[in-house]
């Protein structure tokens, strides 16, 4: 009804077919009904769509229609039947006429929301699958449906004999079957295939952008920003808060990139136990051989043909050291080639190494050199270190072990194998005394304090204390004066030391007191303050480590038991703490409380030399392994840094007194001075900096530096090396 109702308003002319005809018209001929069958034999549905359009009706029959049943329909056709043959004469030139006018009407009709097809409007038929009837006409009668008397047999009879059957479809808005076109049947198949309807239409035309590339002064558009485009929208904001706490609570993750290269895979290897990946669940490959190069050819180029001064560099280097196992040959021709004589060996090894050598996966990290690398200050900022050879103090006929500066600076000791003990001048490198002792001469060390002109050297199993009348008369006769004074008890003690005096040919020499021991001396040391002495003999037992005592000529072993072989000592310059390294550890003492205060591990093999900062604080050990390890003793009992910058053993390593200076002495012939800052700050750790390689010794029987020692007040290094000279730095 709603489509019959919807249709513009016609002129009872129309309506009634009586409408002339202008002069310039023409009969058209007529359509055929929308509503008819497609098959032409069923005359029967051909009436029943016209059924009732001619007929005015009543009411009568209006209500007949409405209550018949099925028997009573075929009677209603059969009456249309007679109905229809009777207007099919003389009403067919009309309907014709109607027909072209009509057609006319609604080819101007600008309407395109409906089917101007469709006389019961714009109504799915599926609304009156149970209603006999489609729909009404315009004079509100009934449209009956067109009989379908073919069963599912005729269908199919229809399916095999039409060819065209699998392009018809039926029309829902009309009831009529059509019949699809070629076009059509194309259109659909485009349309399946997700491509456009338009064969004309292009997807992948170039895409022209509405703002041009080139920066303007002026705006496309003066269009004010919208109030949105600079307030945040609510909306979104409860979006983003319910996608945050979704991805905090782990209801959303990330998707993992997928691995585009394929795997592969034993299949096998579960079931069968004895297969490789069976039986090692990190199994890796064998790696293989590198491809040879142009030197493997036969004719290799002339650049890869090695001369015959490389040929003898290569014959007298080890097989370990060669880049190539073989001398690259020329050869005219393949067939001159000889057999590869260690073909077999070769593969042997190989074969070897495979079944032998295991392998292992490492995880490798990829980090940037730059960033393992500390930012250090320039040297240049670090100055004043010492950089070059000042002078060479000869004089001695073997390797020099020990030496020692005066508290002031002007005059330098030196003990070596060949007997003697030197003095020196330092400014003019001349040497000022020697003193023959009659051995070697293991340790030297001049005494800290400036008001005492004194010597001690450890000779054999004895320790000497000299006078080297140097300097000042009245500093040299007030030191005499005060070893005179002592007076010995009237009951001696025992002690485990003997105190001599020296004879009077020795006290021209320079000799004042000899102390005697029972095994031999290898190290001495002095106290801070000139009065006590330590020294270190080559004895196992808890009498490794005696301290002397100067003024009271008294001799006493701190310890009870050994705790190893000791290898150095020294004392603390501040605190009454004594520092004792042995192979694998050093021990601090506290002298007054005669107690272990901290165990020092500086994780070396052997410890061979110890020295104290001048604050207190840092201490470094050096050993036979070519490490230089410092120790901050407020931080840990573990190592603060570990310098490997030499090559062979350390012998030596020294603290100087006033500049933030350290250096190490090696068997390598080198001495290397760092720059060592402690702050005041608790809270900031040394700063530890290479500044400078000296060299200068020549090896001898292996052996390099011996001895280092710092200038008092100048940023000087002496060093004393195994070939018999001392080396100033400056």
């Amino acid at each position: 009804m709603a489509g019959a109702w919807g249709k513009p308003h016609m002129s009872p002319e129309s309506l009634s077919g009586k409408r002339r005809l202008e002069p310039d018209q023409e009969p058209q001929p007529q359509e055929p009904p929308l509503l008819q069958d497609t098959d032409s034999s069923l005359s029967d549905s051909e009436e029943s769509v016209f059924s009732g359009l001619e007929d005015s009706g009543s009411d009568t029959s209006e209500d007949y229609t409405e209550g018949v049943d099925g028997a009573d329909c075929d009677k209603d056709s059969n009456r249309t039947e007679e109905t229809s043959e009777v207007q099919a004469g003389p009403s067919g030139p009309r309907t014709e006429e109607e027909g072209a006018l009509t057609r006319d009407e609604y080819e101007e009709d600008s309407s395109d929301e409906e089917d101007i097809r469709n006389t019961v409007g714009n109504v799915p038929l599926a609304w009156y699958d149970d209603f006999p009837h489609v729909g009404y006409d315009l004079d509100g009668k009934r449209i009956y449906k067109p009989l379908r008397t073919r069963d599912e047999l005729d269908q199919f009879l229809d399916k095999m004999d039409d060819p065209d059957f699998w392009r018809t479809v039926q029309d829902k808005m009309t009831g009529r079957d059509l019949r699809l076109s070629d076009e059509q049947v194309a259109l659909v198949q485009r349309l399946q295939r997700g491509q456009f309807g338009d064969l004309g239409f292009n997807p992948y035309e170039p895409a022209v952008d509405f703002f041009s590339g080139d920066i303007m002064i002026h705006p496309v558009t003066n269009r004010p920003a919208d109030k949105r485009s600079f307030i945040p929208s609510l909306i979104e904001k409860e979006k983003v808060s319910r996608m945050v706490h979704a991805i905090k609570m782990g209801w959303i993750k990330p998707r993992r990139p997928q691995d585009p290269t394929p795997s592969f895979y034993d299949l096998w290897a579960q079931e069968d136990p004895n297969a490789v990946l069976g039986r090692h669940k990190m199994h890796v490959p064998a790696p293989k051989l590198a491809l040879p190069g142009h030197a493997e050819s036969y004719n290799p180029p002339p650049e890869y043909l090695p001369t015959e001064e490389e040929r003898l560099a290569w014959m007298q280097q080890e097989p370990c050291e060669r880049k190539l196992n073989f001398l690259p040959q020329k050869f005219p021709s393949l067939r001159t080639v000889p057999a590869y004589g260690r073909f077999i060996q070769e593969r042997f090894e190989r074969c070897l190494d495979l079944y032998l050598c295991p392998r292992q996966r490492k995880m490798r990290v990829n980090v940037d050199p730059e960033d393992l690398i500390p930012k250090l200050p320039r040297p240049r900022d670090l100055q004043p270190f010492p950089v070059c050879q000042a002078l060479v103090y000869r004089g001695h006929s073997d390797l020099v072990r020990c030496l020692s500066v005066s508290p002031g600076g002007q005059w330098l000791a030196s003990g070596s194998d060949d007997g003697s003990l030197r003095l020196w001048e330092v400014a003019t490198a001349r040497c000022m005394r020697t003193v023959l002792v009659g051995g070697v001469v293991r340790s030297i060390a001049w005494n800290p304090n400036p008001a005492i002109c004194l010597i001690a050297a450890a000779m054999d199993d004895a320790v000497l204390l000299l006078n080297p009348a140097l300097g000042d008369r009245l500093l040299v006769g007030s030191t005499d004066q005060l070893l005179d004074a002592f007076t010995p008890p009237e009951e001696p003690t025992l002690q485990p030391a003997r105190w001599l005096e020296a004879s009077e040919e020795e006290r021209q020499g320079g000799l004042r007191l000899r102390i005697c021991h029972s095994k031999p001396v290898t190290q001495v040391t002095w106290h801070g303050r000139g009065d006590y002495l330590a020294v270190v003999l080559s004895s196992p037992g808890h009498t490794q480590v005696l301290i002397h005592q100067l003024s009271r000529r008294r001799s006493q072993s701190p310890f009870r038991r050994s705790h190893g072989q000791v290898q150095c000592v020294a004392f603390h310059p501040t605190r009454p703490f004594l520092l004792v390294a042995s192979q694998r550890s050093v021990r601090i003492y506290h002298l007054l409380r005669q107690e272990l205060t901290k165990k020092l591990m500086p994780n070396c093999k052997w410890v061979s030399s110890l020295a104290v900062h001048p604050a207190g604080d840092n201490i470094i050990c050096g050993s036979y392994d070519s490490k230089l390890v410092w120790f901050d003793l407020d931080l840990s009992t573990k190592p603060y840094k570990v310098l490997r910058h030499h090559k062979k053993a350390l012998r030596a390593v020294a603290f100087h007194p006033r500049y933030p200076l350290f250096a190490s002495g090696s068997d390598d012939g080198s001495v290397i001075v760092c720059h060592g800052m402690v702050y005041n700050d608790l809270l900031q750790n040394p700063l530890l900096v290479p500044v400078k390689v000296l060299k200068g010794h020549t090896l001898t029987r292996d052996l390099g530096v011996l001895d280092v020692a710092f200038h008092p007040t100048q940023p000087w290094i002496f060093s004393s090396g195994a070939d018999g000279t001392i080396r100033l730095f400056s």
